[in-house]
């Protein structure tokens, strides 16, 4: 790609190259985003996690951890994000009839918001979950991993709808 970006495209450079956003001139405020996935299991995966009998461990805790970590590698994973000081990471992870639901919220007070953190969270954590129990269910599926609510900055609330 050649000569101007679009407008509105703001990784790219004008001479077409992918770039790292400059946020120094935002407004530092409290921002929050919460993300959700899920992780579909078979029915034998289900009850080893209801009665903890998963032959690697505390899957669900393995998970919970595993996605603390995932969104404070965030930028080391995501080319273009920026490295932010996150100040909390809340994770849920919840056994459901058809496998588990993990729900992660980030929080911060920078420049730029916490979407791609929790995303990469539950992704993480998904992917944890499935290498704790693929043992027990290779075919395991992970799914409908999005935003469901951000918070602060510039553009204020959004809620998925």
């Amino acid at each position: 790609m050649t000569g101007s970006p679009s407008p509105g495209l703001t990784h790219i450079d004008p001479a077409g190259q992918a770039r790292m956003v400059d946020v120094s001139g935002k407004s530092v405020t409290v921002r929050e985003a919460r993300a959700s996935g899920r992780v579909l299991l078979s029915a034998a995966a289900v009850a080893a996690l209801r009665d903890r009998t998963v032959p690697k461990g505390d899957a669900l805790a393995v998970a919970r951890i595993a996605a603390i970590q995932g969104a404070k590698r965030t930028p080391d994973l995501i080319p273009l994000c920026h490295p932010i000081g996150l100040h909390a990471v809340d994770v849920d992870v919840e056994v459901t009839d058809d496998g588990v639901t993990i729900t992660a919220t980030a929080r911060t007070a920078d420049r730029t918001g916490v979407e791609m953190e929790a995303l990469t969270a539950v992704s993480v954590g998904a992917l944890a979950l499935i290498d704790m129990v693929k043992a027990i269910d290779p075919a395991a599926v992970i799914s409908d991993v999005k935003v469901e609510e951000k918070t602060g900055g510039k553009t204020g609330t959004w809620r998925r709808p």
